[in-house]
């Protein structure tokens, strides 16, 4: 069975979950809404840039979970799926994903976003398999931290390497699915690279490598 790996920010979602709950805890104030919009902004536009510190990201956005109960998280996070994932996952990325599945491949969503935001959508698109930048947890509680190598840039192809390595998979026949120009590195490693509405470094690199370029929104 083949590997299809999703990105998942502005790939299956027509937006970006990490930055979506940024916003959505400033609405609620459980951060200080201009700090919070401000700096969100700013590392937003980073990684879009490529230029994103992705440590320094982390320590800005697990903040929050190390500063709330993990039962006042749950139930912020149960609100933000309702009113801010559901709306924008994308009809035809959810084709796609039932595409790969009816063909029998093994889905995967691969994204730098944290575990604990990312968990509950990829059940939502019915992925079993998730590779996500994962916050530490020491004694039942978040500590703020990351834990292991985070799921961005290069570190989503050393994660995926040791994810294949247990679970003693390989990537021939392979497809990877993204929009971003971070994502090149493991884009090249997979048989089947496809750019989905991808930002302007990404196609410059798709066409000159001749990869597939396509639309998730219509």
């Amino acid at each position: 069975m083949a590997l299809a790996i999703f990105d998942l920010d502005n790939t299956l979602l027509a937006g970006d979950s990490d930055y979506l709950w940024g916003v959505f805890l400033a609405e609620k104030g459980v951060v200080d809404g201009n700090y919070y919009e401000r700096e969100n902004e700013r590392f937003y536009q980073e990684y879009k840039e490529g230029r994103l510190d992705i440590f320094e990201f982390l320590r800005f956005s697990l903040k929050p979970l190390q500063e709330n109960s993990l039962k006042k998280l749950e139930n912020l996070r149960k609100e933000f799926l309702k009113k801010r994932i559901e709306p924008i996952m994308l009809p035809a990325a959810i084709a796609l994903v039932e595409k790969h599945r009816q063909a029998g491949d093994v889905l995967m969503i691969i994204t730098a976003t944290n575990a604990f935001v990312t968990t509950p959508i990829a059940q939502a698109f019915g992925i079993d398999h998730l590779i996500a930048t994962d916050p530490e947890v020491v004694d039942g509680g978040y500590t703020g931290e990351v834990a292991g190598i985070p799921s961005f840039q290069e570190g989503k192809t050393e994660r995926l390497k040791q994810w294949m390595e247990r679970e003693n998979q390989t990537l021939e026949g392979s497809s990877f699915y993204s929009d971003s120009h971070n994502d090149i590195p493991l884009l090249e490693q997979v048989d089947n690279p496809v750019a989905v509405d991808p930002d302007e470094a990404l196609i410059k690199a798709a066409k000159q490598k001749a990869w597939s370029i396509i639309s998730l929104r219509g």
